[in-house]
């Protein structure tokens, strides 16, 4: 049996076996399979299974089901530690992901996107659970911003081996996903026989919990799931679809991008400890209003790839700020909640998922510029969401609109 380490003990043990440690290294191991994945899907669906809009819609509208389903951790948890849960979904991950090129068909894929999605999504509720529960209040947005920087690093390798190595040496889609599944599932390996189990010193809750008070969160995850997810599914297909790239060019642009969050990622979280989750959350949502217009000029007014390659960067820098939302939780709740809640709120944050690429699929059809238009008005209404957050967050202190007393018990 594994070793049990209370977390306060764990800063006596090397280096190599912290927590803190535990989190770099899953931060490197799913962006590896999932970057990768993300990067040839594109190119992969159109060329090889000849998809159309509405087909990747119906895609991604399978691959959001498992987080809709999130809250299906809460049961998990109760026979299994979410240390071994992020584990066992890591290398469901990394397996789907080795396995994708053998099924390019519309019944195939959505078979194999189901089960890396099953692993992706619980791996992320659980992932953010240990973050909050593992990193102290005063440094965790320098900390998280850390965090993405290094799955930005790790991203970042794999991209600039397929940009090199795509055309170079002729690769195949089933090579470079069975070697990005290899190289998950050789990190999650060590993880599994290095690293002790780690024992938070708060219980968590392993049940079902809605809290009221927690509602301005609630909120902001629906709406961060609706809006995320139209740029998720249609924004680099419309690089494909409208303006021809090949794997190696939309790479390249996923390459920059990744650049610039491993160099702002860390001042993000600097930025956000500085100013506030509120203020970080406006800026981002301003900024998201204006750019997804901007996208939707695309189609009505026939700007070129220069401003779609411009908007898909600063897009994701924005994206980067979203580790505010995760902060502004983590100083409103109880320590107990950490986990129920994620599970929770990632079911929250996929409610929109699991329709709107479907029904978006066929508006695409129609008019991808109203696409573009819906998911600005999306992040308008986040951006108002984002002035409730006051100031000084805290239980008790969740909204501008709470009288500040001890938060109930419930």
């Amino acid at each position: 049996m594994k070793r049990v380490v209370p977390l306060a003990d764990a800063r006596d043990l090397p280096i190599h076996k912290r927590p803190v440690t535990l989190l770099f290294l899953m931060a490197i191991a799913m962006p590896l399979s999932f970057a990768t994945w993300s990067a040839l899907l594109n190119n992969f669906v159109i060329e090889v299974a000849q998809f159309d809009g509405a087909d990747i819609g119906w895609l991604h509208t399978v691959r959001e089901i498992p987080g809709f389903l999130a809250i299906g951790v809460i049961a998990v948890i109760l026979f299994v530690r979410e240390q071994t849960l992020a584990m066992i979904s890591l290398a469901m991950l990394g397996i789907a992901t080795g396995m994708t090129a053998y099924f390019p068909s519309m019944g195939g894929l959505l078979f194999v996107t189901l089960i890396s999605s099953i692993g992706f999504h619980y791996y992320e509720t659980v992932n953010q659970s240990l973050q909050l529960q593992w990193l102290p209040k005063d440094r965790a947005p320098q900390m998280l911003g850390l965090l993405v920087s290094a799955a930005s690093a790790a991203t970042l390798v794999a991209y600039g081996v397929i940009v090199v190595t795509w055309r170079a040496y002729d690769l195949s889609y089933n090579f470079v996903y069975m070697v990005s599944g290899a190289l998950t599932l050789i990190i999650v390996a060590y993880c599994v026989l290095m690293m002790p189990h780690f024992e938070a010193p708060n219980p968590q809750v392993k049940k079902f919990i809605l809290r009221k008070r927690y509602w301005l969160y609630y909120a902001l995850q629906f709406m961060s799931g609706a809006r995320r997810q139209i740029f998720v599914v249609f924004a680099a297909f419309m690089m494909v679809e409208r303006f021809g790239l090949g794997v190696d060019e939309i790479t390249k642009l996923m390459l920059v991008t990744l650049m610039a969050n491993m160099v702002l990622a860390p001042v993000l979280g600097q930025i956000v400890h500085r100013f506030g989750e509120r203020n970080a959350m406006a800026v981002e949502y301003a900024g998201l209003v204006v750019v997804f217009v901007l996208y939707g000029g695309i189609y009505w007014f026939g700007w070129g790839v220069m401003l779609a390659t411009v908007l898909y960067i600063v897009n994701n820098i924005f994206f980067a700020l979203a580790l505010a939302l995760k902060t502004y939780f983590q100083k409103i709740a109880d320590p107990g909640d950490i986990a129920p809640t994620a599970a929770v709120a990632f079911t929250i944050n996929h409610i929109a998922a699991v329709f709107l690429p479907a029904v978006l699929g066929y508006l695409w059809l129609v008019s991808p510029g109203a696409v573009f238009g819906l998911a600005a008005a999306m992040a308008l209404v986040s951006l108002i969401l984002a002035l409730m957050i006051p100031r000084h967050p805290e239980p008790g202190n969740e909204t501008v609109f709470s009288v500040y007393v001890p938060a109930p018990a419930e």
